[in-house]
């Protein structure tokens, strides 16, 4: 079984531990037209690479999943770059956005068998003329409700998923949605266990967690450290409660990063939170680290009472069970 990197295919046993939702760069559409969004390549993939390096290095990651949507700037011949230099096996996926910040209006209107085709395309043969192969497929949905058009880019992720068997990643807005993403491709014919239902730690319902590792589907605590849209105190407390009731072997532990961003940020910020930004900036911890959830949310777990063997299992362990396609061990097993 072989797991394809934006460098090359490479055999499960190199997969390692594993960050399954990061970024390297992020750029909303329109950012290209603001003449103060100006883009220092060269310096950016050196910052990145240094950043994936310390990763490596510092906390034996071998591997990381970029998900980045086609429309928020992916851009798959940097991401090789990047991985070629910091020797990081980096995955990137095919898909979009979901309705309300994505859904370019070209493929908005087209079916999702034509859809799907163009995921099938950068699965089997590459993304436009860069030779690089997606290995994922991503999936996002808004809130509060799926909308009509998400369903349509969720039915042609389905379609292609069972055409190439790479897994589904999926974003959720506010944490929500998540066991209905799981109704959708399960009507669609994907196994629950090839779909890692993201951004769940938005949600601090443990109800809510239930329901998705019930669905049988891997489960996203994977923007650990975004301290605005949830402590993460709140995420370790669920954490542990998922890994106590048996479900350790579904959780998949990230951060939802980046490295850097093109122009201002996609919201407004206040005085208070630029002024923190601008710190930080000074500092050179701007964006964060990726190193953060071994830094500092490792250590709230272990505070919690898990071992060290729990707790890299499941950047270790569920990520390659993941790739694998292979079915999730019984609860407490």
């Amino acid at each position: 079984m072989q797991v394809q990197t934006v460098t090359g295919s490479i055999p499960l046993s190199a997969l390692g531990r594993t960050l399954t939702h990061e970024h390297l760069f992020i750029a909303f559409s329109g950012a290209e037209f603001d003449p103060t969004a100006i883009f220092d390549r060269a310096g950016f993939v050196a910052e990145a690479v240094k950043r994936l390096r310390q990763l490596r290095e510092e906390h034996g990651v071998r591997s990381f999943v970029d998900p980045c949507p086609i429309e928020l700037g992916r851009d798959a011949g940097m991401m090789k770059e990047i991985a070629e230099k910091s020797e990081m096996n980096v995955v990137c996926t095919t898909g979009f956005y979901f309705e309300m910040l994505g859904l370019p209006f070209y493929w908005r209107a087209r079916t999702p068998e034509e859809i799907a085709e163009l995921y099938i395309r950068e699965i089997t043969h590459g993304i436009g003329n860069t030779g690089v192969k997606a290995g994922a497929i991503k999936v996002a949905t808004g809130a509060p409700d799926i909308t009509a058009l998400e369903m349509k880019f969720l039915e042609a992720a389905c379609i292609a998923q069972k055409a190439t068997g790479v897994p589904i990643i999926t974003h959720t807005q506010d944490g929500v949605n998540g066991p209905e993403q799981q109704v959708a491709f399960g009507k669609g014919g994907v196994p629950a266990h090839k779909c890692l239902i993201g951004h769940c730690c938005g949600n601090a319902d443990p109800a809510y967690h239930k329901r998705v590792v019930d669905g049988g589907s891997y489960i996203g605590f994977d923007r650990i450290g975004i301290q605005r849209l949830q402590p993460d105190a709140v995420r370790a407390d669920n954490l542990v409660k998922l890994v106590r009731s048996g479900h350790k072997a579904q959780i998949m532990m990230s951060q939802d990063r980046h490295c850097g961003w093109l122009g201002k940020m996609a919201r407004q910020v206040s005085a208070e939170e630029q002024a923190h930004i601008d710190a930080l900036r000074s500092q050179g911890n701007w964006p964060p680290p990726y190193t953060y959830l071994f830094t500092d949310f490792v250590p709230m777990l272990r505070q919690r009472g898990l071992s060290d063997a729990e707790i890299f299992s499941m950047l270790d362990d569920n990520p390659r069970r993941f790739f694998a396609g292979e079915p999730l061990p019984l609860p407490n097993a």
